[in-house]
């Protein structure tokens, strides 16, 4: 077993078979069909159900494994000049109704998520079920060209969350998905509301560390601006450093921060899309 495997855990058979067992009693059916995901994911153990459900197993270990992440990150945030804001759960259960509601309002508010079914326990467990979306690409997927004709509907829906009091927490390409042409956002994080602000910060200083590298660091400055005021930018800035040293972020970041302070100094500034 490598050592993602080791540290996430797994889960045993016999108890693949009671979640299959209830997912049936749920839908009224004898059986279900399950099909296991070979997902880059720390958190849970992914499964497709009947090509309808996607699902997660939460295990004690990946609720422990979250807790530990959460505790990283909140040390860079400090390093950053801010106090923590990502929170931490209580148990898998209470990180699966968190993925819910977190869908929940971000589909009130008009962005697109998977759409969510719902959450139980079973046994030392918690099981999450949401729409199975079929036939996607993550943003990391897609070419320089294609992610550019996404930037600017990108930082439109964080500008979205972020007028109504939301923050996704784990912006990254493998959580934005293109569906029909259309961007879904998934696997948003607890968010303290007391740190909101710095939380906004850190989703703008991640979103241009996704796209940088493909499309340039002054264009996805200027997307950025687009859509939020310079203040808003310069306070992504001070996340830059933090965000360059998580694994799943591979971007200048120097060159970002460069393109933030030119933007910043300049006596008139044009935006993309305005």
């Amino acid at each position: 077993m490598d050592l993602r495997g080791l540290v996430r855990g797994t889960v045993d058979w016999a108890d693949l078979e009671g979640v299959g067992r209830r997912l049936a009693e749920r839908s009224d059916e004898e059986s279900v069909r399950i099909e296991f995901l070979e997902a880059d994911n720390w958190l849970s153990t992914p499964l497709i159900v009947d090509e309808q459900w996607f699902v997660k197993i939460i295990s004690p270990q990946n609720a422990f494994v979250h807790a530990v992440l959460t505790g990283a990150r909140n040390i860079g945030a400090f390093s950053s000049g801010t106090a923590g804001f990502f929170e931490r759960f209580e148990g898998p259960v209470e990180m699966g109704r968190h993925e819910l509601e977190a869908n929940e309002r971000m589909g009130e508010i008009g962005l697109n998520t998977p759409a969510p079914v719902g959450v139980f326990e079973y046994e030392q467990f918690g099981v999450v079920v949401l729409e199975y979306l079929d036939d996607f690409r993550s943003l990391g997927d897609l070419s320089p060209m294609e992610k550019l004709s996404y930037t600017d509907e990108l930082f439109e829906s964080l500008a979205r969350m972020h007028e109504h009091g939301l923050a996704h927490g784990d912006l990254r390409a493998e959580n934005v998905l293109v569906v029909d042409g259309e961007l879904y956002f998934i696997d948003a994080t607890s968010v303290r509301e007391d740190g909101m602000d710095g939380a906004r910060a850190y989703d703008l200083s991640c979103a241009l560390a996704v796209l940088a590298p493909a499309i340039d660091a002054e264009t996805a400055v200027e997307y950025a601006l687009a859509h939020n005021s310079i203040e808003d930018v310069l306070a992504a800035r001070e996340f830059l450093d933090f965000v360059k040293l998580r694994p799943d972020h591979d971007f200048d970041a120097l060159r970002v921060k460069g393109e933030i302070v030119k933007a910043a100094d300049a006596p008139a500034r044009s935006t993309t899309g305005q």
